[in-house]
């Protein structure tokens, strides 16, 4: 479970969060919606430690944080709850000297510790979950958009993460691309894989999500079942 409190982030004495207050339950999907600069995004990066912010507490599965200065109590929940959640960016972010398997072999064996043939077996594993057990030695320059994208969830979903956080997965795509990612991330909901999508996509919003959340001038204006938040919003 994953709970924000009265969260609260600003840039340059702007608010873009204001005191936002909404829990994310395990096994669940939610769909962060919400015109461009509301702070979906920004409170995605909130809750991996992305973003400091100035006010309120974020709590990941008992991990409480809040906006302290980076003292050791602070560094250690915060570094735990990095550890419970991974993250999907919008751009992929894979590294580009890395095949597919390299890629999601990295952060299990480097920050985990994990054996190089353990990481292996089970980056090879997660890459045939994703439908790419056939590029495995590709590297990203070789992929297509989709692809890289679903290399991305592969990595993310190798460290074992409580959470999955994705920050517009399907904006970058052409629509072909987008229904290949949308038709995972249904497949992963199936699965009981708790997510946090940000999206502008209503097809995704009402294929896989469970709950809809508008934000709306750094505050949460609805949630509920997505048919009735996307209507408002629309």
């Amino acid at each position: 479970m994953i709970a924000l409190e009265n969260l609260t982030k600003r840039f340059d004495g702007r608010t873009v969060l204001d005191g936002v207050n909404v829990r994310f339950e395990e096994k669940r999907i939610s769909c962060l919606v919400g015109s461009s600069g509301c702070g979906k995004s920004t409170l995605l990066r909130c809750i991996n430690g992305l973003e400091r912010f100035d006010a309120g507490r974020i709590e990941v599965d008992g991990v409480s944080l809040g906006p302290t200065s980076r003292g050791g109590e602070d560094r250690a929940a915060l570094a735990k709850i990095r550890a419970m959640v991974g993250m999907v960016f919008q751009q992929y972010g894979l590294f580009s000297h890395m095949t597919a398997l390299a890629n999601v072999m990295e952060a299990p064996v480097h920050v985990r510790g994990m054996a190089r043939s353990e990481a292996r077996e089970r980056a090879s594993h997660l890459l045939e979950r994703v439908g790419l057990a056939h590029r495995m030695n590709a590297f990203p320059r070789e992929l297509s958009g989709g692809e890289q994208q679903r290399v991305a969830i592969a990595r993310a979903l190798a460290m074992q993460p409580r959470a999955l956080l994705l920050d517009e997965p399907t904006s970058a795509l052409d629509p072909a691309r987008k229904v290949e990612i949308i038709r995972l991330l249904g497949d992963l909901a199936k699965d009981g894989t708790t997510m946090i999508i940000v999206t502008h996509e209503p097809s995704l919003v009402r294929s896989v999500a469970d709950r809809a959340i508008l934000l709306r001038d750094g505050r949460v204006r609805a949630e509920g079942a997505p048919s009735e938040v996307l209507s408002s919003h629309e």
